[in-house]
């Protein structure tokens, strides 16, 4: 990539014209002045981890190698961590110039001018917000100003080993896996047909770590929302919640997947696992690995819609980088979005920059025409500045549920009242 070396070039033709107009040895001080400045470090903090982190490091390594003026340097942490840390620099005032942030958890961060709009540094920066998709530009928008640079949607989907479905003869001949006319006790029989025909692997590996994804994943499938239109209650003590923790109660019961599995992406992806509701980011990584052959659908429409659970990812800045750095971690940004993106589509993400996903470059990418149409499925999180902590509740108390084995009714009740003592206040 063609490097901008915009100092050395008008420092040579400074010494040129000198030449040639017969000028004088330049004084130690003039070759001081002349001297190229040293390029501004910028720390950039991502939560950025597995195959997606690598992707990650070739965007970064893209941005170095193509300028001198700017040099980022990367602080990658682990996710469960990441906003607990992000959240105590942001408050204290030293931390990242660029940091990640889903566009669900930045509405606290505006609320504490923690952050800073950009529109007036995007325009000094050249980078025009009207190249993303309208639904991300208005994902980071706060009273008519965005706040971060939107960088993609992402979800789950179905990933599948065709070898292991084959052999519980589950498996199309078009390759395909044959899972049609699903409801929740078909898809179990199925689950026990592969558990039967090929033992000794998961018929099913379940993101129990973060059991809060898929478990929204087949809520949102089943009609349910998390909270009232008015965003003023919880809305999740119905009978859709029930029957989706119940099932995902048998699962484990019966065998159909580990309960106590904590690497279950690891697992699908050492074939181990012969089915995975997995981010459409572990795409690449996956896709990959030349000893396993998979094959990737939209999620199964267990629970009887295509409705589910997604999210998106924006570069935010924080409010306390000095003016010195704020053009430098712009260009940054821009790279990512305008340039980075590609990389980015390649780990798994539908980019949200409107120039990478109509290229061909991207669609010709395996399966993307599938995640470009199971992006329109995507169910946002409800917009309050209270998600954050919703959020947290809402995962310990599911885990609280299957790691306990608690009655659903019984765990939802609590899970209620947590959510509305949190909205109360």
């Amino acid at each position: 990539m063609r490097k901008y070396k915009l100092q050395a070039a008008l420092s040579g033709l400074m010494v040129s014209s000198c030449a040639i107009a017969g000028c004088e040895v330049a004084t130690k001080q003039d070759a001081l002045e002349a001297s190229p400045k040293p390029p501004v470090e910028i720390s950039f903090w991502n939560p950025f981890g597995g195959g997606e982190g690598d992707y990650v490091e070739q965007i970064i390594k893209g941005f170095n190698d193509s300028q001198d003026d700017v040099t980022v340097r990367q602080l990658r942490l682990e996710s469960n961590e990441y906003y607990v840390r992000l959240s105590t620099a942001l408050s204290f005032g030293k931390g990242p110039d660029v940091a990640v942030a889903h566009v669900d958890r930045m509405s606290p961060f505006v609320k504490a001018k923690q952050i800073q709009p950009l529109d007036e540094l995007a325009r000094e920066a050249g980078f025009q917000f009207d190249n993303l998709t309208e639904a991300s530009r208005q994902s980071v928008n706060f009273d008519g100003k965005p706040y971060g640079v939107p960088l993609d949607t992402h979800f789950h989907v179905l990933y599948y080993n065709k070898d292991l479905l084959a052999k519980a003869d589950l498996l199309g001949d078009d390759g395909t896996p044959l899972l049609h006319d699903l409801t929740p006790q078909r898809f179990i029989d199925l689950l026990q047909q592969i558990k039967t025909r090929v033992p000794g692997i998961q018929p099913l590996a379940i993101n129990t770590p973060y059991f809060q994804e898929p478990f929204l994943d087949m809520y949102y499938e089943a009609g349910g929302e998390l909270l009232t239109p008015d965003l003023m209650h919880a809305a999740i003590n119905n009978d859709n919640a029930r029957r989706v923790l119940t099932f995902f109660q048998q699962l484990y019961t019966d065998g159909l997947s580990d309960l106590n599995d904590q690497t279950p992406w690891d697992s699908f992806h050492n074939g181990q696992a012969a089915l995975w509701f997995g981010g459409n980011w572990e795409a690449g990584h996956h896709l990959e690995n030349p000893s396993l052959r998979i094959g990737i659908a939209p999620l199964p429409a267990i629970f009887g819609s295509e409705a589910h659970w997604g999210s998106a990812h924006a570069l935010v800045i924080p409010s306390y980088v000095p003016k010195e750095k704020l053009l430098a971690a712009m260009s940054f940004i821009r790279y990512f979005s305008e340039v980075g993106s590609q990389k980015w589509g390649e780990a798994g993400h539908v980019p949200v920059n409107r120039t990478v996903r109509g290229s061909d470059a991207y669609r010709m990418l395996p399966y993307r025409d599938q995640f470009l149409k199971a992006e329109q499925q995507v169910k946002f999180a409800p917009q309050t500045d209270k998600y954050a902590a919703l959020y947290t509740a809402l995962s310990e108390e599911l885990q609280n549920i299957i790691f306990n084995h608690l009655n659903p009714a019984e765990g939802l009740n609590e899970l209620e009242r947590k959510l509305n003592e949190l909205l109360a206040n």
